[in-house]
């Protein structure tokens, strides 16, 4: 038995940290490869840090393409290789004509939840303008969209699935930027990267809605370090690069921004 009273300290997603821990539990007593539903960045990095601490498995997270931000993990025996391919994954094709009802990724989210699927089952959505959106779906549902999903708004659509290589995958924006502050406190930092005065940032921290590499922080002082991730709702990651001492003892920070 796994010591889940251990691994399970300081988890925010507990139900579903619970049941990553009976795939791996799964995974150990059959030897075979065992993928979990798609996990959202924070549930991700909690499922990172606890399978990470077990010696009994390994695992691979994948969503369909390199920046895919909802992800299945297949965890295995450290015996038993793994690769991408064993992370069952399927992508669809939702097609119509939105140029006169524009449609948004809630909106194509909605049209696959109306169709009585759960989140679990749905990865990323490339929402591609007017001519519809593409979707990663667990493969055990393409045929049910296929049927089932015919509408998005007021728009008749058309789901078929596709090949990954047919994905249209945006890089994301990136912009460098390098400031110099008196201290690495969240909220001088991540005011300078996301570009806004540092008591907006601060009402943001208070209000619950940054993330440090996926970990909610309420506290505008907790510090920065190299390779720390801010995330915050609706205006995309800041990635925290080298930190270097000025001859005045203040900190030079460089950052990228994803937007």
């Amino acid at each position: 038995m796994l010591p889940r009273d251990e691994l399970l300290k300081g988890i925010e997603n507990r139900e579903v940290a619970v049941r990553v821990l009976d795939q791996a539990e799964q995974a150990i007593k059959t030897w075979e490869v065992v993928c979990t539903d798609f996990l959202s960045p924070p549930e991700l990095a909690e499922a990172r840090q606890i399978l990470g601490r077990l010696a009994e498995v390994h695992l691979l997270a994948w969503g369909g393409y390199p920046q895919a931000e909802r992800q299945r993990v297949a965890i295995a025996r450290p015996e038993i290789p793994l690769d991408e391919s064993q992370v069952a994954l399927a992508a669809l094709d939702i097609n119509g004509n939105f140029l006169f009802d524009p449609a948004t990724h809630r909106d194509f989210l909605g049209a696959l939840l109306g169709t009585g699927i759960v989140r679990e089952k749905v990865g990323d959505i490339l929402v591609l303008g007017e001519r519809g959106a593409q979707a990663v779906v667990v493969p055990d549902l393409v045929e049910f969209l296929e049927m089932g999903l015919t509408q998005v708004r007021s728009v008749p659509v058309k789901t078929r699935r596709l090949d990954f290589a047919e994905l249209k995958v945006r890089e994301p924006k990136k912009k460098e930027i390098t400031t110099v502050e008196a201290s690495l406190r969240l909220d001088a930092i991540a005011s300078a990267g996301f570009g806004m005065s540092r008591s907006k940032m601060v009402d943001l921290i208070n209000a619950g809605d940054v993330r440090v590499n996926w970990k909610e922080i309420t506290q505008p002082s907790h510090p920065l370090k190299s390779g720390d991730l801010v995330a915050i709702r609706g205006k995309g990651r800041l990635e925290v690069g080298e930190i270097a001492v000025t001859k005045k003892d203040r900190y030079r920070v460089q950052m990228t921004r994803f937007m």
